[in-house]
């Protein structure tokens, strides 16, 4: 069993060569490849991690194309991936590691489709999450979970794991920013593949700036939404 790593990366040259270190120093007992896409940068992001790649053979450095954006980004990373399974992860090392490991052992174990990390129930941590935005994480996530009539109250949050034939199976994906990490999620619950909830540790950033824009941003989640839904009503639908 091995698993590829997707980390897109926008302006991080102070922490990424940290974050690429403590995966190699930290998971021994996994066959992992990273797969770093520099979505634009305009600081020394990719000449950071190229200078690595003589270090790290199992490094993948790959330049975001055509407009960019952090749509195309997790789609070149799922493209260019290997593996059988593929976890999501910020460059920013706000997710823990440990918890990669942990999503690796339920997914393989339990031969499932995904297992989906929630900040937000009984044995998760967070540390230093900005109260405007978790105020407007929990409002949106609850109105999701019940348009969605789902079990799941984490969406929006970007670190999963999920098995790379699967995410093949729920194309094409539209979205072009963060709610990327929406729609994919989305698509495998309603599309009744399998999946397990864990709780996961979450902590703010100490390094670097944070691209997530609400005010940027909530048009495109809630295009998102609408998209998903009415997909699930087409799909539903077409069963009978």
């Amino acid at each position: 069993m091995s698993l590829s790593i997707v980390i897109p990366c926008k302006n991080e040259e102070k922490i990424i060569n940290k974050t690429i270190e403590i995966f190699f120093n930290r998971i021994k007992d996994i066959k992992i490849e990273l797969i770093i896409i520099d979505d634009f940068s305009d600081d020394k992001t990719y000449q950071v991690v190229e200078n690595l790649l003589k270090h790290y053979k199992t490094i993948k450095l790959i330049r975001n194309v055509n407009q960019g954006g952090l749509g195309e980004a997790i789609k070149l990373g799922i493209k260019n991936s290997s593996e059988k399974y593929l976890c999501f992860y910020m460059a920013d090392m706000s997710d823990s590691i440990e918890d990669v490991i942990k999503y690796y052992q339920n997914i393989s174990k339990f031969n499932l489709d995904a297992v989906l990390g929630s900040r937000f129930i009984s044995g998760s941590k967070i540390i230093d999450y900005p109260k405007k935005k978790l105020m407007l994480n929990r409002l949106f996530n609850k109105l999701t979970q019940i348009i969605f009539l789902s079990d799941y109250n984490d969406f929006t949050n970007a670190f999963k794991i999920y098995r790379r034939e699967t995410l093949l199976k729920l194309y094409p994906i539209v979205s072009e920013n963060f709610n990327v990490f929406l729609e994919i999620p989305l698509k495998l619950i309603y599309r009744g593949y399998s999946y397990k909830i864990i709780p996961i540790s979450w902590k703010n950033r100490k390094f670097g700036t944070a691209k997530f824009k609400i005010k940027e941003l909530g048009s495109k989640y809630f295009f998102t939404l609408i998209y998903c839904f009415l997909e699930k009503i087409l799909l539903k639908k077409r069963k009978y």
